[in-house]
């Protein structure tokens, strides 16, 4: 028999205790995520990132002590490979710039749905960054042409592309004919060439010079 697919482990982390609970109530209602902790704020967080490992945290931006984005920074720098959601009510670009710079993979508004939620959590998982729509559309609205733009190879240019469609290393590899140490090569050599700093920033980039679009939170 095939072995059950591994949950999706979540962190979910509010100042507020009934969002939290909400929240975690209905993430656990699903069946292939379990919610292994909450967290009160920032601080909270980042020691619980420590202690329970969880692949996906759903960040509160706005909290008492220590918010969402140092958490989210310290966290990042000790574990790279862990997923954060920011999920806010802010509306200031700068914050949607920031978390991203800072490497968010996800960054919803407190008024989406919670099939929204829970779609973004699962992409996230797969390696795949969730925006909310509008805020898909302030980041391409602020974002800069630049004049001088980089030399890009042929293939370079097929890994940016099915990046901004929301496509895994696993799957750009597949769809390439190619294998994942090698999209992460290219992708390594992208950061540098335009000179960005993560992979939510890559898709950003491939969004802007339109690229096809970001996988959005309301896709079927």
């Amino acid at each position: 028999m095939p072995e059950p697919k591994k949950k999706i482990k979540v962190l979910v982390c509010d100042d507020h205790a009934i969002s939290r609970a909400g929240l975690a109530g209905v993430l656990e209602a699903e069946p292939d995520i379990t919610v292994v902790g909450e967290a009160i704020d920032g601080q909270d967080a980042i020691q619980k990132a420590a202690e329970l490992c969880p692949d996906v945290i759903i960040m509160d931006l706005l909290m008492p002590r220590c918010d969402g984005m140092e958490a989210t920074i310290s966290i990042k720098q000790r574990f790279r490979d862990m997923k954060i959601i920011i999920l806010t009510i802010s509306e200031r670009e700068e914050h949607l710039f920031q978390a991203l710079r800072f490497g968010a993979d996800g960054y919803l508004s407190k008024d989406s749905s919670i099939a929204e939620i829970v779609q973004a959590v699962r992409g996230v998982a797969e390696g795949k960054v969730m925006l909310s729509p509008p805020f898909a559309t302030r980041l391409v609205a602020g974002l800069r042409e630049d004049s001088n733009q980089p030399s890009i190879s042929k293939r370079e240019m097929q890994v940016l592309q099915l990046l901004g469609e929301g496509l895994t290393n696993v799957e750009i590899a597949e769809r390439l004919f190619i294998s994942e140490s090698t999209v992460r090569t290219y992708l390594r050599r992208l950061l540098e060439k335009l000179h960005l700093r993560n992979r939510s920033e890559a898709v950003v980039y491939a969004l802007h010079h339109h690229f096809n679009h970001v996988e959005r939170r309301n896709n079927p």
